[in-house]
């Protein structure tokens, strides 16, 4: 009875374990107390990533047939990625901290070499605290005319010269049972 039980156990342990060599699939919580971006979540759409998505940019293509205005992403070989469909189109963030791009955060479909000049892929990390950066950097959101706030690199207090502009810790949450999703691109 005893072994039956403690047999069990382990296989429930087991199946809860995620698979080695299994990145971690996690989403974005902001963390800025007094602030409209408190506990919002990151979504994705039109090649970039948002806290508090609007219904409107809520256009993910997902297999359950869903609209999550949150998304689900993991990282890689210090490479930032959307979780999406299996066999499908592979979704990686660049970010651009050059002087023109101002800590631009976007993604794009993978190609089989990294982007050129400006744009940067490897440098995502997660710290001892779940909080989400790039080299060392952490993230902001601007204000979007939709209410939704824009994220960026916090490498520019007003880039692309935006008003209302507030840092915040990006902390990651684990995704139980992720949903893959490919997100919109612009065409």
């Amino acid at each position: 009875m005893q072994l039956t039980t403690i047999l069990s156990l382990f296989v429930a342990a087991a199946s809860a374990t995620p698979c080695p060599g299994s990145p971690r699939k996690f989403g974005i919580m902001a963390l800025r107390s007094a602030s409209p971006i408190h506990f919002a979540s990151a979504g994705a759409s039109q090649n970039g990533i948002a806290l508090n998505l609007s219904d409107a940019r809520a256009d993910a293509d997902c297999v359950d047939g869903s609209k999550p205005k949150s998304a689900t992403f993991y990282i890689e070989d210090e490479r930032l990625y959307l979780y999406g469909k299996k066999g499908g189109v592979v979704q990686q963030f660049v970010v651009d901290r050059s002087g023109m791009g101002q800590g631009v955060v976007r993604y794009s479909t993978k190609t089989e070499s990294d982007p050129t000049g400006h744009l940067e892929v490897k440098g995502w990390a997660v710290d001892e605290n779940d909080n989400l950066s790039f080299n060392g950097t952490g993230l902001i959101g601007c204000p979007a005319q939709d209410g939704s706030w824009n994220i960026w690199l916090g490498t520019v207090a007003k880039p692309a010269g935006q008003e209302g502009c507030l840092g915040f810790s990006a902390r990651t949450v684990d995704v139980k049972k992720p949903v893959q999703c490919t997100y919109s691109n612009y065409a």
